[in-house]
């Protein structure tokens, strides 16, 4: 039969004035509606009902017919179990791989040795083609664009063949070492060079990333994480305007990173808001709007040390609202992450979190599910509209750098944290297995032996740095 049981039911029409009105009957006179609105870090209502919104457009991510590329992070301060590992990671599924130096901000206190050497063991090997190969913002970013060129040569990769990402943002970097090597000044002027040797290779990929994880994991809200990111990815066209490249063709040499955490739908809503936030910026620069690549990854201010295994279902759910929000490529941080370098089982669930949720929930299948979704599509737009705020800040007080060295992003973020660590300890939010539903015994974590690599103390520059942490280390804080 092709008929539904449904369409043959005749059921009452429901609009928004009878459906509050039924909720004025069950919550008593006592209570009223603005008591089951809650409200995101920015402020942002999120009431128990939205309706439809009927003229949304869908956001894809940049390949709308293929799924999003599953990254493994390669942070192992030993290159050689490093190799091992990817070589695993890749025969089993995943599709590309995250290198992660050593003083890197998002390398949670690992990563690989920031030398050529070091990067020759780890990628020994490795076959490049078909695989997404990005490198996360840190101090030697510039000389390990070289360093991996000088690989691909030797390895005679075929250039139309692969999918790079280099990774070099000069504000997330400065946020979460407090160092530069340079003057802003000096910086500014000599970018430009760097970009033009860089076209000159003619090299496919992102050269410039917009990163905001540094920011999320040092407490920033959603609209602030946003708003930064905007403003580092002007800063960025900025620089390939001075280095004489069209901005036309500069523009897809332009990414972004972002975290995702347990908030599912603020979550999405986050990529979904980037996506608009790009596309109105190159409309004001009038540059027809192109689809961006988004990378995200998990977030590891959520992480716990106590009762890990929850860290499971908080990756998963973060995985998930990645998926479904439209990322390009997704990292995810493994479970034990609080108590030292993960394992290969560690690795292996942050692998099949991904491989699960595409080969097996087909979460690629559909382009931007959650088009349309009256409350997505509200917490997409006040995103937006908070972030714009935020970016308009940074530019007034002379842009993401100088605003960083003059403390201004920092107190910001402080003051954000500081109001969610309050609301936890208020007991308004509470985190499974660290505040709610202790274990009595905690169970034994197996961690690979390394040693903690130390962060850059050189510099011209410094700034108050933009720590990770995680919240449950921010609970165990005295006021």
């Amino acid at each position: 039969m092709d008929r539904s049981i449904l369409r043959d039911t005749e059921f009452t029409a429901v609009d928004r004035r009878r459906w509050l009105e039924f909720v004025a009957k069950s919550i008593g006179k006592d209570t009223d509606y603005e008591s089951l609105v809650r409200h995101t870090d920015d402020g942002l209502p999120i009431e128990p009902l939205h309706e439809r919104s009927p003229d949304a457009a869908p956001l894809a991510r940049l390949d709308p017919h293929s799924s999003w590329k599953i990254m493994q992070r390669m942070d192992d301060p030993d290159p050689r179990r490093a190799n091992a590992q990817a070589k695993i990671d890749l025969e089993q599924g995943a599709t590309g791989l995250s290198l992660i130096f050593a003083g890197a901000p998002n390398a949670f206190g690992y990563g690989l040795t920031a030398t050529q050497e070091s990067l020759e063991a780890a990628l020994a090997d490795l076959s490049f083609e078909n695989i997404h190969l990005r490198i996360d913002v840190h101090p030697q970013s510039r000389a390990s664009v070289d360093w991996l060129v000088h690989v691909l040569q030797v390895k005679r990769a075929d250039p139309e063949k692969l999918s790079l990402s280099f990774g070099i943002d000069p504000a997330s970097l400065f946020a979460g070492t407090g160092r530069m090597r340079m003057s802003i000044e000096a910086l500014e002027a000599s970018m430009p060079q760097s970009l033009a040797g860089f076209f000159a290779m003619s090299l496919p990929g992102i050269l410039l990333e917009a990163d905001g994880r540094v920011f999320h994991n040092a407490g920033a809200s959603e609209a602030q994480e946003l708003g930064i990111m905007l403003a580092s990815a002007i800063a960025h066209l900025r620089m390939f305007e001075e280095a004489r490249q069209p901005l036309i063709y500069a523009v897809p040499h332009i990414g972004f990173s972002v975290s995702v955490d347990q908030n599912q739908f603020l979550s999405m809503a986050k990529i979904r808001a980037l996506r608009k936030l790009w596309a109105r910026m190159l409309e004001a620069c009038e540059i027809k709007p192109v689809p961006v690549a988004i990378h995200a990854e998990t977030s590891y201010r959520m992480m716990t040390a106590r009762d890990p295994e929850t860290n499971i279902l908080r990756n998963t759910i973060a995985t998930f609202a990645a998926a479904v929000g439209g990322a390009d490529s997704i990292s995810v941080v493994p479970h034990s992450i609080g108590h030292g370098l993960p394992d290969g089982f560690a690795r292996r669930l942050a692998r099949n979190t991904q491989l699960i949720l595409a080969g097996e929930s087909h979460l690629d299948f559909a382009t931007d599910p959650a088009v349309g979704s009256g409350s997505v599509e509200t917490l997409t737009n006040g995103l937006c509209e908070k972030a714009w705020d935020e970016f308009r800040k940074i530019e007034a007080e002379g842009g993401v750098l100088r605003s960083l060295a003059a403390g201004n992003i920092q107190k910001r973020v402080a003051e954000a944290r500081a109001a969610r660590l309050s609301s936890y300890r208020e007991g308004a939010h509470n985190i499974v297995g660290t505040t709610l539903y202790e274990m009595e015994k905690e169970p034994a974590v197996t961690t690979l032996k390394a040693t903690r690599q130390p962060l850059p103390t050189d510099g011209v520059v410094s700034c108050e740095r933009l720590a990770a942490s995680r919240i449950d280390e921010g609970l165990g804080e005295t006021e």
